[in-house]
């Protein structure tokens, strides 16, 4: 399956306005749910509902999510931030919590 199809069997994300994550006390990104970032949203948003943190299993379930964006994201590190972070936890077993910031 291709993202579009991957994104459309993931929760709705319609209550979230961000997601912040976080390395201990320290916000080490903010995802908007805005055009350009909501697919992102609602990837993380899964993810943390799954796993409760994103960490290695996460990402690489992530990077398999992003399907056709993870092989460009490899190819052109910096294209895709999301996916590369993603690609950064899954090799270094590092987790980042999530914060939920509702609309």
């Amino acid at each position: 399956m291709n993202f579009n199809e991957q994104l459309a069997l993931l929760p709705t994300i319609e209550h979230l306005a961000a997601l912040e994550l976080l390395d201990g006390e320290q916000i080490v990104a903010r995802i908007e749910n805005k055009p350009g970032q909501a697919g992102s949203v609602r990837v993380y948003h899964a993810l943390f509902q799954e796993f409760g943190a994103i960490d290695s299993l996460a990402a690489q379930k992530g990077l398999r999510i992003y399907a056709e964006h993870t092989a460009d994201a490899q190819a052109f590190p910096g294209k895709h931030p999301n996916i590369d972070r993603l690609i950064e936890i899954a090799a270094n077993q590092h987790a980042l919590a999530v914060r939920m910031i509702e609309a």
